[in-house]
């Protein structure tokens, strides 16, 4: 019997007709008080969004299984953190490492996948495309011969003006008093004392007395002489300079405007955008997007395919058109080194927060990225001040925390991952303990009649599970739809996302508290499915008997003309 009210979705017992399934399941309708939930708008017309709410039913003694595929589809640190810590104690908050010289090998990338990295970065400043190459190849083999499942992004170089290069393949320690050549000539190896700007125009407009800052505050010098187009500069607080750094200029407390022509998207980022496509990539981070514009482009031109496109936000433009990038996007950086540059240090914890919640609010899942345990591209152990910082973010319920330096040049990166996954546990287990449900201004997303029902059902879904204390929501999924909807409103419970297209299993390993698996799914039998991935899990012994589960689906079965048949059921194990 469907159920569609004017004003909300009530979970009721009700006793529908089930066509049986080859598995023989037993339904038995536990009646039992289940918490309204409020669902945002009235649902009108006959034989439209058909919406049904079962009550718990209990599984077990199957008859028959149809023959279970040896690899369910779980990752092996999932499994792993499943068996050890059980339904409620798994991670949620994401994780991504860049890899750079200090983490390449074989070895290294295994080490950070068992410690939790869900992504890997490869930022395209660094490194040749044949590295490059060779990275994702390893990754890959990861995953298909050991059960990993780690998702691979590219982050574009973005306009040249930006950038410098010393020439070394490592950093280089710059020390207070002493004088550099800052220059656009093309250089012969790495000359000392000297760096090579990527924009011939780079000094165009700057002033003898104006501030160098290196990586928005990594090194800083003071302009001493300008020669023709180059500039001599002399180091007023000393630090790294790593390879490719970026750059900007102060003048008098301000920063000094960069008119350039120069598009988002430069011929170089196009190559490697074309190379990342080529290569199978799961993301693309786009560097300084100051509008939606190039966002739009790329997805565009990556119309049909399943990579995705985030925006990093480092720009005070960015800021000025946030809500447009984030909704033309498929996810945000919020790249704070950068973006620190642009704003007043005491402003970065109410940008960064008010970047999550917009990120929230619309649905697109959003990285807190640069310095987050900076002190470790050098030393073993952060300062209490990162770790409080990289609290702060998981309290703000980011979906992922990104090492940058720390792991790709650093000697500590798998220490830097277990103290984000260590941080992250910690402070998600305490915002349970606490019940501190995060407030979303619940924006309505969906224009069409399907996409409001989807939108509403994982609003309440999410509200049963945590009021009935269920130990997982499972969602069946093709595009990544309902799970992400799920995600949004950050539930208690893991949501397992079940899904029969690998794009879309990567694309959700950035999303919080989404455990993807890639399982051979029927478009017109759910109970099947359900039975199915239910027994998978039980034989691994991840579920045991009194385990309750909520079920969700956006899948459109064929013999529907309308839309997609979505309910809400909770079942328990037995």
């Amino acid at each position: 019997m469907a159920v569609a009210t004017s004003d909300s979705i009530l979970a009721r017992s009700l006793i529908t007709d089930r066509r049986s399934t080859n598995f023989g399941l037993k339904n038995e309708v536990c009646r039992g008080k289940v918490v309204p939930c409020r669902a945002g708008g009235k649902v009108k017309g006959k034989g439209k969004g058909r919406v049904e709410v079962k009550a718990a039913v209990q599984i077990g003694g199957l008859e028959e299984v149809k023959k279970a595929k040896e690899e369910m589809g779980l990752d092996v640190v999932s499994e792993e953190e499943l068996r050890e810590k059980g339904f409620l104690g798994m991670r949620k908050t994401k994780l991504v490492c860049t890899i750079g010289p200090a983490c390449c090998s074989p070895q290294d990338l295994e080490k950070l996948a068992l410690g939790g990295m869900n992504v890997a970065r490869l930022n395209m400043c660094h490194n040749t495309r044949d590295w490059h190459r060779d990275v994702i190849k390893k990754i890959n083999q990861l995953n298909e011969e050991k059960g990993f499942c780690v998702s691979v992004m590219i982050d574009t170089e973005g306009s040249q003006i930006h950038v410098l290069d010393h020439g070394a393949p490592s950093s280089v320690k710059a020390e207070e008093g002493s004088t550099w050549l800052f220059t656009a000539q093309k250089l012969e190896g790495s000359p000392p004392f000297t760096i090579q700007a990527n924009y011939e125009g780079f000094s165009e407009g700057i002033e003898v007395g104006d501030e160098l800052v290196i990586d928005g505050g990594m090194a800083s010098f003071q302009v001493i002489e300008k020669v023709g187009n180059d500039l001599r500069c002399k180091c007023t607080d000393s630090g790294l300079f790593l390879p490719r750094a970026k750059f900007s200029f102060w003048r008098n407390g301000k920063l000094v405007a960069r008119n350039s022509e120069l598009p988002t998207l430069s011929k170089k980022d196009w190559a490697d955008i074309e190379f990342g496509v080529s290569e199978g990539v799961d993301f693309i981070a786009l560097s300084f997007v100051n509008d939606a514009d190039p966002v739009r482009q790329l997805k565009n031109y990556l119309y049909m395919r399943s990579t995705r496109v985030l925006a990093k936000v480092e720009s005070l433009e960015s800021l000025q058109k946030l809500k447009e990038i984030v909704e033309a996007s498929d996810g945000i950086m919020a790249a704070r080194g950068d973006l620190g540059v642009e704003i007043p240090y005491e402003q970065i914890p109410t940008v960064q927060e008010e970047i999550t919640r917009v990120c929230r609010e619309m649905n697109k899942p959003v990285i807190v990225a640069s310095q987050l345990l900076e002190s470790m591209v050098e030393y073993p152990t952060p300062t209490r001040a990162e770790v409080a910082d990289v609290s702060e973010a998981v309290r703000q319920y980011a979906d992922a925390l990104m090492l940058s330096g720390e792991s790709a040049i650093g000697p500590y990166g798998q220490k830097a991952l277990s103290i984000l996954q260590m941080a992250s546990s910690r402070m998600e287990l305490w915002s349970r303990e606490e019940n501190r449900q995060s407030i979303l201004h619940q924006r309505r997303l969906g224009v069409s009649l399907p996409d409001r029902i989807a939108e509403q059902i994982c609003n309440c879904a999410v509200e049963m599970a945590n009021n009935l204390g269920v130990d997982a929501i499972f969602v069946y999924t093709k595009h990544g739809q309902m799970a992400s909807l799920l995600s949004r409103n950050r539930p208690y419970p893991p949501i397992f996302a079940f899904t029969s297209d690998n794009g879309t299993r990567m694309a959700l390993n950035l999303q919080w508290g989404v455990i993807p698996l890639l399982v051979e799914l029927s478009d017109d039998d759910m109970e099947a499915n359900i039975s199915m991935t239910i027994e998978l899990i039980r034989r691994k012994g991840l579920l045991k008997p009194g385990d309750v589960v909520m079920v969700v689906s956006d899948l459109t079965p064929t013999h529907i003309n309308s839309t997609a048949f979505q309910s809400i059921q909770v079942k328990t194990v037995v």
